[in-house]
C-alpha cells in the first residue's frame, strides 16, 4: 500500500514538495491543478518529474481542477475542460501517472424557499451527454495503467449518481473515498459507495469532526476510526493521500500511521 501527500500551499515549488515527501518516507505527491504552479500543464517540468521518479523513487498522481465541469451549458466552457482532461491524460502517459483524481461538479443551483434547485436536475439528459463525452475522451486517451478516480465531496445528488454509474461503465474510471468528507455529511454517500466498493482505488485520508464540522485534521485529532480506513484501503489496494494541509500536520500524521497499522 502506497502513501502520498498533497501539494502544499506553503511549499510553492516542486522541489520543496519532493524534499518533504522523501523526508517523510512517502511514495508519491498528488499534484493539484488548482495551484498556479500546476494549472497549466504545458509549463510543468516533465523532465523533473521523470527524474524524481528515477532518482528519488517518488511518483505522482494528479488532482484535476476542482471546478472542472464538462457538462457546462456554455459549450466553450465544457470544451475547455475536456481539453484540460485530455492534456492531463497526455501528461499521465508521458510521465507515468497512475491516478487522475476528480470532483464531479454538481453545477449551479438556485436557493429557493424550500430547497436548492440544481439546474442539471432539470436538464439531466444534457448533463449525462456531457459525461458521455468525458468517458469517450478518457477511453480514447488514457494510457494503460492510468485511472480517473471520482471523489466524494458534499453528497451525490440523484443525477450525479446516474452520472457516476455512466462513467463507471468504463474500466478507465474508478472511485476515490475521501473519509473526512464522508464523515462531514453523516455518511450520506456511504450506501452508494459501498455498493460500488469493487471500484475503489484511491483514498484521501485525514481526520475529521462533525461538531464543529472540520476536515483535513491530522490523524488522531478527530473522530474517525483510522485503523478501519486503513484496512479498507488495504483490502482494495488503494493508494492513500494523507490529505492534511500543512507540513507540520503531515509530520504528525505520518508519525502516527504506525500506531494504526
Amino acid at each position: 500500500m502506497h502513501f502520498g501527500m498533497p501539494t502544499l500551499v506553503e511549499l510553492p515549488t516542486l522541489e520543496e514538495n519532493l524534499r518533504l515527501c522523501t523526508q517523510l518516507g512517502l511514495q508519491f505527491v498528488e499534484l493539484n491543478m488548482n495551484l498556479p504552479e500546476y494549472a497549466d500543464l504545458a509549463r510543468v517540468d516533465k523532465q523533473r518529474l521523470m527524474r524524481a521518479m528515477r532518482e528519488d523513487r517518488v511518483y505522482f498522481t494528479l488532482h484535476l481542477d476542482e471546478r472542472m465541469d464538462v457538462c457546462d451549458f456554455n459549450p466553450h466552457v465544457a470544451a475547455a475542460y475536456l481539453r484540460t482532461v485530455e492534456e492531463a491524460l497526455c501528461l499521465a502517459g508521458e510521465v507515468g501517472i497512475p491516478v487522475l483524481n476528480m470532483h464531479l461538479n454538481p453545477g449551479v443551483y438556485f436557493t429557493l424557499p424550500t430547497h436548492k434547485q440544481y439546474l442539471y436536475a432539470g436538464k439531466e439528459a444534457q448533463y449525462l451527454s456531457g459525461l458521455e463525452k468525458l468517458r469517450a475522451l478518457v477511453e480514447a486517451n488514457a494510457p494503460s495503467g492510468t485511472l480517473v478516480c471520482i471523489e466524494n465531496t458534499d453528497g451525490f445528488t440523484p443525477f450525479m449518481q446516474k452520472g457516476i454509474d455512466l462513467l463507471l461503465q468504463s474500466e478507465k474510471f474508478a472511485l476515490t473515498l475521501d473519509v473526512g468528507h464522508m464523515h462531514g455529511i453523516h455518511d450520506a454517500d456511504a450506501p452508494f459507495m459501498h455498493a460500488r466498493l469493487q471500484r475503489l482505488k484511491h483514498m484521501h485520508l485525514h481526520d475529521a469532526t462533525r461538531t464543529p464540522n472540520k476536515n483535513h485534521l491530522p490523524l488522531g485529532e478527530g473522530e474517525l476510526d483510522i485503523a478501519q480506513k486503513l484496512r479498507l484501503a488495504a483490502e482494495h489496494d488503494c493508494r492513500l493521500v494523507v490529505e492534511v494541509k500543512t507540513a507540520q500536520a503531515l509530520h504528525r500524521s505520518v508519525e502516527r500511521l504506525s500506531e494504526y497499522r
